[in-house]
């Protein structure tokens, strides 16, 4: 049998606060507190002043409106068209006819030829065809062969033997240019645009040129005045841009021709509208009811800045002969006050104040430097001033905290809309692009340390 081993060594214990743990729990406490002031303060944010414009060009599909004038058939029969669409055509010039029999009549084809103009045009008719098709849009191309016979019609129409195959002539009572299609806006007035309207995902267009028509049915329309005008829906922004404007300048963007016209905005109910109205270039436009368009705005580029880091403050305004200026900066000046106290004495002292504008003869210093009813003295002389409520002048501006604090910095708007505005930079007291202002103007105050 073994003896026992009864030798037993006790290890030392160690004191649970010991100079480790003191330390770890001043660290810990440190991070606790820290969190809870990060969580509870109110956070200022920065931005950063960039070059650039808050106002661009928009973009619309464009409703068109004209006076129209939609022909109905006095007789049924089958239709033959002499005039290509979009054409102008003159008072009493034959548009179509109708052969009772209800089939078109029959196109002498002999000694059939084509200008060298005529052959160009049937060329590019092709090969815009050509170009645009797609299997989406099959339908083009029964358009394309009504196109094409109008055209041919058209050039037999202008050779000598013409009137020999043109019987039961349609012709227009009016000059005006040619359309084969109803859509039922024809007589749409101001009052009558809504934003429905601008779904073209509902709008639906009757194609006229059909080879026979019943009595009393559309055969063409005309449009008959070349005055014309162009709708789209405008929101609020746009409507505050665009509210002093009487004159619009666009391009249209299906051949990038740029005009200036007169504008309004039409208000109908809870919708505005914005109309352009036009005298002329209908030719080029008369087949289209929808145009795409471009507005060519103004843009004005300079300092651009959120809105929420503008703030208005007050400032005394100092005749510049009441001041002496700083030689080694502009924005420094130094004024010699004369304080009045409640007993009566007064005492003097030179203050030196930032300047925060220069002009006109006058230098802006902050209200809160000095007191109504103190005097500003000119050096070397007994002339004085006392400063009075008619003396204040209110600045707008922001906070600029490039230094770790704020200061603020005068601004001039340029242009503006709810969330930025541009200001000038040309102004030694306002900002300059990179520097830093805070974005909530209400979360600080001046000289306040921001870092």
């Amino acid at each position: 049998m073994f003896k026992k081993n009864k030798k037993i060594t006790k290890y030392r214990r160690y004191s649970f606060f010991n100079i480790g743990t003191l330390l770890f729990g001043i660290v810990f406490l440190y991070m606790i507190i820290c969190l809870f002031l990060y969580f509870t303060d109110t956070h200022i944010t920065s931005y950063e002043v960039q070059r650039g414009s808050i106002t661009g060009n928009y973009r619309f599909h464009a409703l068109s409106l004209r006076t129209e004038t939609i022909v109905n058939a006095t007789q049924s029969g089958g239709v033959r068209y002499y005039v290509r669409e979009g054409s102008r055509t003159s008072a009493g010039s034959t548009v179509c006819s109708i052969n009772e029999t209800g089939s078109t009549d029959p196109i002498a084809y002999n000694d059939f030829s084509m200008t060298s103009d005529d052959e160009s045009r049937m060329q590019n008719m092709l090969s815009s065809f050509t170009m645009n098709f797609t299997d989406n849009a099959f339908q083009n191309v029964y358009e394309l062969k009504s196109n094409v016979q109008t055209a041919i019609s058209e050039i037999l129409q202008d050779s000598t033997d013409a009137p020999a195959y043109v019987r039961n002539q349609c012709t227009a009572s009016e000059s005006g240019f040619v359309i084969y299609n109803i859509d039922g806006y024809e007589s749409l007035t101001d009052s009558d645009i809504n934003s429905a309207m601008f779904d073209r995902s509902s709008y639906h267009v009757q194609n006229l040129r059909n080879s026979s028509v019943s009595a009393g049915n559309p055969l063409f329309k005309l449009i008959t005045k070349e005055d014309w005008a162009l709708y789209f829906p405008i929101d609020d922004k746009l409507r505050t841009e665009l509210a002093d404007a009487t004159t619009l300048r666009f391009r249209f963007l299906k051949d990038n021709v740029t005009f200036s016209a007169p504008f309004m905005i039409i208000q109908n109910g809870t919708e505005s509208f914005g109309k352009i109205t036009l005298s002329n270039s209908l030719v080029r436009y008369a087949t289209d009811r929808f145009l795409e368009i471009e507005l060519v705005m103004n843009k004005k580029t300079g300092l651009k800045i959120p809105t929420s880091a503008i703030v208005q403050r007050e400032f005394y305004r100092i005749p510049e002969d009441y001041v002496t200026k700083n030689e080694d900066t502009d924005t420094e000046i130094t004024l010699k006050v004369e304080h009045f106290d409640d007993d009566g004495s007064s005492t003097t002292r030179y203050v030196t104040a930032n300047v925060y504008s220069h002009s006109d003869g006058y230098y802006l210093v902050d209200r809160n430097l000095l007191t109504e009813g103190d005097s500003i003295l000119m050096e070397n002389s007994s002339n004085r001033i006392q400063l009075q409520e008619k003396d204040v002048e209110v600045l707008h501006g922001v906070y600029n905290i490039n230094k770790g604090y704020a200061v603020f910095r005068e601004i001039t708007v340029i242009d503006e809309n709810e969330e930025y505005c541009i200001v000038s930079s040309n102004n030694i007291y306002s900002l300059a692009a990179y520097d830093y202002i805070v974005m909530n103007a209400d979360e600080v105050t001046e000289d306040q340390i921001v870092y």
